[in-house]
């Protein structure tokens, strides 16, 4: 059975948590789904949950769904707002679409502290400065 299934690999597709704001204190994060393709994503279904450790206590947080029926190609969308309190955590990102009737879909993981000011970089499509996976 799992022999019939084609796991397509992904590409083209990434997340990023970026900021607005000029101060670190006045910095907004988002998360952003990202379609590098040349061809729209449809049905776009992703997931989020943080998980971790902190201070010797395992921590989840709620399970977030978020549901977009389309996005255009060279495009991206805001999926949710992020609180830096969770960046101790592993923060998943479960991204799941269609192209042509067929679906694909991709685990992105920030893993903890991995979204610090070492780490950012400039993200064109977003004009931000952020943490890209893809």
């Amino acid at each position: 059975m799992k022999k019939d299934i084609d796991f397509t690999p992904v590409q083209g597709v990434a997340v990023a948590i970026a900021f607005t704001g000029e101060l670190p204190e006045e910095r907004t994060w988002n998360v952003y789904l990202i379609n590098n393709n040349n061809v729209a994503l449809e049905n776009v279904f992703v997931t989020s949950k943080g998980y971790g450790t902190i201070e010797d206590e395992e921590v989840k947080t709620s399970v977030l769904r978020h549901m977009f029926e389309r996005v255009e190609a060279k495009s991206f969308v805001q999926v949710e707002v992020i609180d830096p309190s969770v960046f101790k955590l592993n923060n998943e990102y479960w991204v799941s679409y269609y192209i042509d009737g067929k679906i694909y879909d991709k685990r992105f993981v920030f893993v903890p502290d991995s979204i610090t000011d070492e780490h950012l970089i400039d993200i064109s499509m977003l004009q931000m400065q952020g943490v890209l996976h893809s």
